[in-house]
This record gives C-alpha cells, structure tokens and sequence, in this order.
C-alpha cells in the first residue's frame, strides 16, 4: 500500500509541473499577441484558455493513472493445474472454458469403468475388445485460463447433502454414468453406493438414481429425450399419425425435477426425420396438429416451453440449472452412415463446430430472465473422432459414432461442470 501511495503522490507531482508548464506556455502566447487584443477579449482568452488545460490536465491524469478499463466478465476462476478447489480465486478473469484444444496428459483417465457398476457395458470400450488406449490420455486446455483438476473426496465434501439431476437422452444419460463413476474413486465403502430401486443400469429405464449414503448425496437421470410431453395421436387425426409431441407442455416427469440443488438437461438427438416422422410422431399445440411445422421451429418452441417452466418453476436462487449443447456426432460418407473412428483427435473440427440445434439453445437461454448457465461442448467435441463407441460397443456390428466411450469426452463435460459449480459466485453449493 505505500508504494501505491508513492507513486500517486509522484504522479500527481508531475502532473502538476506539466499543468503549471501548460499555463506558462499559454501565457507566453498570450503575451505575444496582446498588442492587437483589447483588455476585454484577453481576459476571455485567458478564461477559455485556463478552463482547456484544466480539462487537458485532468483528462491526461485519468490516463495516467487508468490506463486500461475493461469489463469484468464473470466466468470461471484461473487456476493452475493441481490446485485445489477449496479456496475460489477473488479475481475475476475472462475466461470463455469452451474455447481452446486437446492435449496430451498421461494422468487420464480418472476412472476405470469395469470397475465402476454404473458404467454402461457399452460404453466400456476398452473391456469390448478397443486396443488402442490413446483416446484416454487426451485433457481439454481452455484457451486463456485452467479448468480446476478433479478431486473426488473436496468434491463428495462440496455436495454433501445435495441431489443432482441429469435430464435428457441417452448422450444424458453418459454423462450421468460418467459423473457418478468420477465421484466413486473418492469413496472408500462402495457398497454404501448404490441404486435407490436396485435397477440394472439399461437403455430403455426413464428413472435411475444413485445414493452416496455417507454424503446424503443422490445423483439422478431422468430419461426425457424430447423434454416435452409426448402424446397418443388425437381422434381423426391422419392413419399416419401414430403419436405427437405437446410443444406447449413440459414433460409430466418434470414434476420431479424440481426438488434439485444442481439440474443439468440435454436434448437434440431425437428431433430428427427418422426419429419423429418417419416413426408417425408428430407435433401438436394445444388441440391443433401441427403437420407441416418444420423440425427446428418445432425445437425452438419445445425451448421456449422449457424456459417459461424454468422460469416459473424453479427456485433459482436453490437450483443451479444447466443446459448442455449438442455433442458433435462423426458420421461421414454421403449419407452420414459411416462411422469411421480415428486413433487421434482431428487437428481441427471440420466443420462440425457448428450446430443448429446449439444455436437454438443459445438464443433461447440467452434470453431467459433467470440464470441458467450453458455447457456449450459442441466446439470441443468436435475435434474427438477418436472417442466414439464405434464397433466396441453392445452390437459390434452396428458402429456407433454418436455416443462415447467411458472413461472419455463425458468426463470432460463433467470437470468443466464441477468446476463452474465449485467456483462461481453464489451458487448453492458454496
């Protein structure tokens, strides 16, 4: 603090010789030119010259001593790899977490998923025959800043006594497995982990919850592909019409959603072609089928369904809500059937950084009068043809290049999720 205050007093020490020096050269000016000025015009000379160098003066002080005013963007905290998440920085960086690459880190993964009971069998790539073991070695380094490293016991600690909620489709329902397998390694009694309904973890199940008894914590999934509510087909409707989707109402199950201290929804795999029309699903508002309504208005009014619930349902000031972006799919060929996954990240994202259906989601979170924070993956999925289930999956004969190995890009997901949560400001879980 005294070298601060040394240094204004210097300042303004030279500020004020330069002001006196301003006044003198004025002075001289005036001096020099007083033979064909009268008294009077003078003094207003002088006048208009002394107020222009009192601005000229404190404008140069303003400078001088603020030399660079920018806007705060609150974001996440820079940290350096291996520090704890215990202690929040007090400064406030820009840092967008989305934007930066892939780099090698030979302390992944953070799980091994034969031995975590909630992983998937297929998404288990490596006991499903994949060979290669390179696509676990890869960390997301933000452009600007470091996302905090995981620590599952600080972690268990922060969300003791909290229920975290995962809402959406299948790619959901990863990242659930992955986040419950995560915290699993900071457990030392795994057999006081466990489902609340004794379920085996599958596909087709809407409800899966896990219980961490020593931390009253529960983690759940709710399987809501479309988040809206899907519907029978109304009487003389179309033979083509075997079902719809109420665009104007929430999911039902929405219901139990709402008693959650983090919720956390997807949503985009399922508004496709093949999976509504090509299946006799069509959308409906209110009473009135909507048969000619493109896909993406169709998407576009289930979110605005959804944020007016977020809205008017959901405390807010208990809840912190999330919205993941689309996950980047590597489907090639002139059909987008092919499914060819690489041994290396690509170098850059090919055109898949890109998705309407994220930019949907953009704009409508964008314009929600609550705080609803976005996990916008897209970007850095991009790059992982590498991490795709492919032909290590449940039907090796059916490649799959939507959903992801585990361990693998979910956990990702899930660090930077852990990370905004434990060191953003006023959040419930500080």
């Amino acid at each position: 603090m005294e070298v601060v205050r040394n240094l204004n007093v210097e300042s303004f020490g030279k500020l004020r010789l330069f002001y006196t020096r301003v006044l003198s050269l004025g002075d001289v000016i005036v001096k020099r030119h007083c033979k064909i000025w009268d008294f009077q015009s003078l003094n207003v000379v002088i006048g208009i010259g002394s107020f222009l160098s009192f601005l000229f003066a404190i404008t140069c002080a303003y400078l001088y001593l603020f030399p660079s005013v920018q806007p705060v963007i609150r974001s996440y905290e820079i940290s350096k790899p291996g520090s704890s998440i215990s202690k929040p920085s007090s400064s406030i960086e820009k840092c967008n977490v989305f934007e930066g690459k892939w780099i090698p880190d030979e302390s992944y993964p953070l799980y091994n998923a034969s031995q975590c009971p909630f992983a998937e069998s297929g998404f288990n790539c490596l006991a499903n025959g994949r060979r290669d073991r390179g696509y676990l070695k890869w960390r997301w380094k933000p452009k600007n800043c470091e996302i905090l490293r995981f620590n599952a016991s600080e972690i268990l600690e922060k969300l003791h006594g909290k229920r975290v909620v995962f809402v959406g489709d299948s790619l959901s329902r990863t990242q659930w497995e992955s986040f419950v397998c995560m915290l699993m390694t900071g457990v030392d009694n795994r057999r006081s982990v466990y489902e609340v309904n004794g379920k085996k973890i599958t596909k087709q199940i809407r409800f899966l919850g896990v219980r961490f008894t020593t931390y009253n914590l529960r983690v759940d999934f709710y399987r809501s592909v479309f988040l809206v509510q899907p519907s029978y087909a109304p009487r003389r409707a179309p033979k083509r019409v075997k079902s719809t989707l109420r665009l104007d109402q929430l999911d039902d199950i929405s219901r139990e959603w709402i008693d959650s201290d983090v919720l956390i929804f997807n949503s985009g795999h399922w508004w496709t072609p093949t999976k509504l029309f090509e299946m006799g699903c069509y959308f409906q508002v209110g009473k009135s089928l909507k048969l000619g309504m493109p896909i993406n208005t169709a998407f576009r009014k289930a979110l605005g369904t959804w944020a007016s619930w977020v809205e008017t349902m959901v405390n807010t000031n208990k809840t912190s809500v999330f919205f993941r972006t689309f996950e980047s799919s590597h489907w090639g060929g002139k059909n987008r059937n092919t499914c060819k996954v690489t041994r290396r990240p690509w170098s850059n994202t090919r055109g898949q950084d890109r998705s309407s259906i994220s930019d949907n989601i953009i704009k409508v979170v964008k314009k929600m009068r609550v705080p609803v924070r976005l996990l916008h993956v897209t970007q850095m999925g991009a790059f992982r043809s590498d991490g795709h289930v492919g032909t290590w999956g449940d039907h090796p004969s059916v490649p799959d290049c939507s959903h992801w190995c585990l361990p693998g890009v979910p956990d990702m997901w899930n660090e930077i999720l852990l990370s905004g949560l434990l060191t953003m400001k006023n959040v419930p879980l500080q």
